[in-house]
This record gives structure tokens, sequence and C-alpha cells, in this order.
């Protein structure tokens, strides 16, 4: 039996989780629980989940941001495959059931992801062609950005006792640093076809926050001190770091933070 638990972290989007949670519950092929963690949220989320969504598993916690809510999550699970799904998004009905054979047909991978639907201040998007998702050893593609989106993925628990959770102390791309440990380990399942929402353009979205690149180099700097990374990929990481490190640098330089920018490119001319 392919049992799956869905983990959804939620700060004070109590107006936006109705669809996602409808979403879930409308899936062809259920979850066998749905877990979802709310980090101190202050607009009555807990009890109006309570009411409204009793059969949901709610995990209450202090606001310690998303990681530590996702983390939270595949602790209480109780299946070996855990999927993930940010409260602003949702997804199609087929999201599941077309994960799980496209798994049960390769049962050598251990996490598969799917294309997604745009939606931007509730009109669709064109993904762009930067964001396109590729299958099979995608450790080069993710360097550039997030190359893996959490909402698309079904993961076996194993992978994050191979390689961690996710980094509890970034506030932003801890998403990134994930997918650079596990992409440098292992394959990647693609199901070719949109089967989430990602929806976007609202005030609180953490992936349109401003210094993005300030937490991918400290992944990448991260990932290059351990000793996982095959010699190309170790390659391929530092030319990804000295890029980002001048593109950062340069933001800096022109608002006027000279020595921080400094910095950074002293930090790139080390590799």
């Amino acid at each position: 039996m392919f049992s799956v638990t869905v983990v959804i972290p939620t700060y004070n989007r109590r107006l936006t989780l109705t669809r996602c949670l409808d979403s879930v519950l409308a899936q062809t092929k259920l979850p066998v629980e749905i877990v979802v963690v709310d980090d101190g949220s202050t607009d009555g989320t807990a009890a109006w989940l309570r009411n409204s969504y009793p059969q949901v598993t709610l995990i209450e916690q202090k606001n310690q941001g998303v990681s530590s809510a996702r983390n939270m999550g595949i602790r209480k699970a109780t299946t070996d495959w855990i999927a993930f799904l940010d409260s602003d998004d949702c997804w199609l009905p087929e999201k599941l059931e077309k994960q799980a054979q496209a798994l049960s047909e390769n049962p050598e991978y251990q996490i598969c992801h799917t294309e997604e639907k745009w939606i931007f201040k509730g009109k669709d998007r064109p993904v762009a062609d930067l964001y396109r998702k590729k299958g099979g050893w995608v450790f080069k593609d993710c360097l550039p950005v997030c190359a893996i989106s959490p909402s698309t993925v079904l993961i076996h628990r194993e992978v994050f006792e191979t390689v961690g959770l996710f980094d509890e102390t970034l506030p932003v791309c801890e998403d990134y640093d994930l997918w650079l440990r596990i992409c440098s380990r292992l394959p990647v399942l693609l199901v070719d076809e949109a089967l989430i929402q990602k929806h976007g353009g609202h005030e609180d979205q953490l992936s349109a926050q401003r210094g993005l690149d300030k937490y991918r180099i400290q992944a990448l700097r991260k990932i290059l001190k351990g000793d996982q990374l095959s010699d190309e990929n170790r390659k391929l990481a530092e030319v990804q770091l000295r890029e980002k490190c001048d593109i950062y640098a340069k933001g800096l330089e022109k608002h006027g933070n000279l020595s921080e920018a400094e910095k950074y490119r002293l930090l790139a001319e080390k590799r």
C-alpha cells in the first residue's frame, strides 16, 4: 500500500487554507493523514481548523519559521512517504494518484515532483523557462534557482535520514538548500504534467522577498564544505557561488553598502 502523509505548514493564512485543504480532500488518491503545523498564527487558524476540518491532525507551535514547521510535520508523520503543500497553494485532483503510479513503476526513485501552474494575483501566468521542471540527476539545474517546488514533491522519509531535514537557520531558500543536498546524491523522478497551482503575488510570499541570493550563497558555502559532491558538481557549485557573490555584491554597492559588498567580493575570489 502506497501510504502518504501531507505536511502543510501555515502562518496566518486562514483565508487560503480552505482552498489548500479542499484540494487535498478532493484527491482521487487520498492521503492517509493530513498534518497541518500552525506556526504561531494570530488569525485564529487553530480554532478554525478544529471546527472546520476535524479530520486534520493539527500541531501548534510558537512561530519558528517554515523550516521548523515542515520538520515538525516530518517527525510527526506516520507514513514512509511524505508530501508537502504550502498553505497558499493547491493540488489538482490527480496529483497524488499520478505520482504514486509513477513511483510504483519506477521503484528505484525516492523523490518525485511534477510540473506546476502559476497563478499570480488570481490570473494565469506562464511558467518561466528557468523554472521548467526536469528529472534525473538535476543538481546542475538546482544551482541557479530553486528547481523543485515544495508543493509538488513526494519524498520517502529515508531521504531525510540520509541528508537531514530543512535547515532552520535559513529564513528563506530553505528548499533551495535541501534540494542541493538531495540532488547531489539522488536522481529525481518527474511527472511531466502540471498537477499543482502555485499562487503568488501576495505580500507574505517568502519567495518574493528581496536578497534571496544571500541565503543561496549560504547554502552553497555549506554544501561545498561537505564531502558529498562529485568533482564535477563541486566545480559547478563553485562557479555558481562566484556568480551569486558577484551579483549580490553589485546589489549591495548599488545601495551604498560598500563594506558588505567587499566581503562578498573577497568570498568569490577565495574559490
